[in-house]
């Protein structure tokens, strides 16, 4: 149940702007929470199952869709990102089923972005000429290596060759696509992925997602590394080498970081996740998904339920399968807002900021970061410099305080 409004929240809200959720666009998050199996890195709500009633599921995301349709109307979706989980696990008719429930929920936008997360398996590349014909027209593959004995270890599907094969048949197929790449990987040296960055361009490729490995608690990684089992990851010092070389490399071959870990050539950029950086609204649906929604009575959060039996359950028998929904006051609004845009090159935006704070960021903390070349300012937006990117968290940390 949605939490109740505070007495003021009246006010609030007039402070925080109800359409300021337009700065940054509207857009459709369907998570499939389904994997071919679970990679050892991987803390994201994925499961493995043999079966799947897929018509079952179309109609519960369908049915959540309409329920927010109903409760957004009048909007326009920017863009739909079917993410998880393995989305390439979908057939094609039920990404077509999802498709019509959001246009018929919504106006599509004319230029609209819509995009599917795939394995590059070779089971999985048959379905994308039927998600193009569905309506997909940006596809972004997960490959996380170049390297067969680390796509092993990393437990992946695929080897090298099904990646450039999946990724040429995904270029017959879609105007648009973007590849996943880890970096700070067991053993690599900052020549094996100057060479892995190399060979991932001359693929052509107009976007990439390049990640630091990341061990997670949660995950088999994590109970590797605190066994002890876990050995020759890069040190901090090697793996900060790595992320600077990312910048200057990419940069160099013009596609420049447009936000901490993305990359891309001009207007490539991934138009759904902007939505997230520059703190639009987002229905999402699917187990576990998170979004974002402006309603009369303000901003709120909204969770559904994570296990998926849990999940369709409710949706089937309750017509919902949302489990939390949460009034988000102008203060908190302001923060993650500071949060996510300075992720971006642009920066953020200390007019919008100050308009949600109520107060405009902390002028010592702004001029001392700035004395430290840690940040810049531009046009009444403030952005962190290459010196600062690899510190974000503790600039943030200031500017939050």
């Amino acid at each position: 149940m949605p939490d109740p409004l505070p007495d003021n929240s009246c006010a609030a809200i007039g402070a925080a702007a109800p359409d300021d959720w337009r700065d940054g666009g509207f857009g459709l998050y369907v998570h499939w929470p389904f994997c071919a199996a679970k990679c050892p890195y991987c803390d994201f709500n994925s499961h493995v199952t043999d079966r799947i009633d897929q018509s079952r599921w179309a109609a519960a995301l369908s049915s959540e869709i309409a329920r927010l349709g109903d409760e957004l109307p009048g909007r326009h979706l920017g863009s739909i990102f079917f993410g998880g989980g393995t989305p390439s696990l979908m057939l094609p008719e039920t990404v077509d089923t999802v498709l019509r429930a959001a246009r018929a929920a919504w106006g599509f936008a004319n230029d609209i972005e819509i995009t599917l997360e795939a394995n590059p398996t070779s089971v999985e590349k048959t379905r994308f000429a039927g998600y193009a014909e569905a309506g997909v027209n940006r596809l972004s593959m997960g490959v996380q290596a170049l390297n067969d004995d680390d796509l092993r270890r990393l437990g992946r599907l695929h080897s090298v060759a099904e990646a450039r094969a999946a990724f040429d048949v995904a270029r017959d197929s879609f105007a648009r696509v973007s590849f996943d790449l880890i970096y700070a990987r067991q053993n690599q040296s900052r020549d094996d992925w100057r060479a892995e960055l190399s060979e991932a361009f001359s693929m052509a490729v107009d976007h990439l997602s390049l990640y630091q490995l990341t061990i997670e608690p949660d995950t088999a990684f994590g109970a590797r590394a605190a066994a002890g089992r876990l050995r020759d990851l890069p040190d901090d010092d090697l793996a900060a080498d790595m992320y600077l070389d990312t910048q200057d490399i990419c940069a160099g071959a013009g596609m420049a970081g447009y936000e901490t870990s993305n990359h891309a050539a001009a207007d490539a950029e991934s138009r759904h996740n902007l939505i997230y950086w520059r703190q639009g609204d987002w229905a999402a649906v699917g187990p576990g998904a998170h979004g974002r929604i402006t309603l009369p009575q303000g901003r709120h959060a909204t969770e559904a339920h994570r296990m998926p039996g849990e999940w369709l359950h409710a949706v089937e028998r309750d017509g919902t399968g949302e489990s939390l929904r949460t009034f988000l006051p102008p203060d908190e609004q302001a923060l993650e807002y500071l949060l996510m845009s300075m992720r971006l090159a642009e920066g953020m935006d200390e007019a919008r900021y100050a308009r949600l704070a109520g107060v405009p960021l902390s002028a010592r903390a702004v001029a001392e970061l700035e004395e430290l070349g840690m940040v810049r300012r531009d046009a009444g937006r403030l952005a962190a410099t290459r010196t600062g990117r690899p510190v974000l968290n503790a600039i943030l940390r200031q500017l939050a305080a």
